[in-house]
């Protein structure tokens, strides 16, 4: 079956209206529903990835040190010039921490953060032979390191599972009724249990992506999101009129997302 085909609401639901919406999903029903999520968010956005700009392990690990309460965008405009001063943890160890805060101010907290990164590639050259470890463990145990950044790193450098809980994550959780825990170690144990392994790494891709642009965080756009039907959130904080919900889609996938949810514009 196709994503597209898979997105074909049931005739006799309708949004928000069905057992998790109730309280009285089973367990497997949860599961499947969450798969389906899972397909239907693969349909919306076959092309989603990490939003950091990196060429190995380190410069994602550094990137992702730096996106911490602020954008991807704006750390984006800052790492080039950042990477091509220090491209090695070598370099980056040696240098004063005021010479980094310089150069990634705008990314905001930047005394914190350069501090922190500096630190960080000490404890690379002078526990880890100067290379970014895999195990979960080592990367925690880093300056500004935490789950969440582990498992970007791990997901996207080295192709190991994992569920990236981000705010947007975490958000996107708790309205599909995935978990109802704010704790993000309990969000990825309740994720964990419903997604397969294997799709871990995607699927906090797709949940990044819908939130950015579909599910947001103030006003969701309810009547244009193709997950509506699987969703027991809906309407209670977005539009549902298609229309009006059409408009606060955003991304270079909004004609497609729309597409599937079946709203044609003029």
């Amino acid at each position: 079956m196709s994503h597209t085909a898979s997105l074909t609401p049931q005739k006799h639901r309708r949004p928000g209206h069905h057992p998790a919406a109730r309280g009285t999903e089973t367990a497997l029903g949860r599961t499947r529903r969450a798969r389906r999520i899972n397909r239907t968010l693969a349909a919306c956005y076959p092309g989603a990835h990490a939003e950091l700009d990196f060429n190995n392990a380190f410069e994602l690990l550094i990137a992702t040190v730096l996106s911490a309460q602020t954008t991807d965008n704006r750390v984006n405009s800052v790492t080039p010039e950042l990477f091509a001063a220090y491209p090695t943890p070598e370099d980056l160890a040696l240098t004063d921490p005021e010479d980094v805060a310089r150069i990634i101010r705008p990314t905001g907290f930047y005394n914190a953060k350069a501090r922190n990164i500096v630190g960080l590639a000490n404890r690379l050259v002078d526990d880890f032979g100067g290379e970014v470890p895999r195990q979960i463990a080592d990367l925690v145990s880093l300056p500004g390191v935490g789950r969440k950044t582990a498992h970007v790193v791990r997901g996207n450098a080295f192709g190991l599972p994992g569920l990236t809980v981000d705010t947007h994550f975490g958000r996107l959780a708790r309205r599909f009724a995935l978990t109802e825990n704010t704790d993000p170690v309990r969000v990825e144990e309740d994720v964990a249990q419903l997604i397969e392994r294997s799709e871990w790494t995607m699927f906090s891709h797709r949940m990044i992506f819908h939130g950015r642009r579909v599910c947001h965080a103030r006003k969701p756009a309810c009547g244009a999101c193709p997950v509506a039907y699987d969703c027991p959130d809906y309407g209670v904080s977005g539009p549902t009129d298609p229309e009006a919900a059409a408009r606060l889609v955003t991304g270079a996938e909004r004609e497609h997302i729309l597409e599937l949810a079946g709203i044609e514009e003029a």
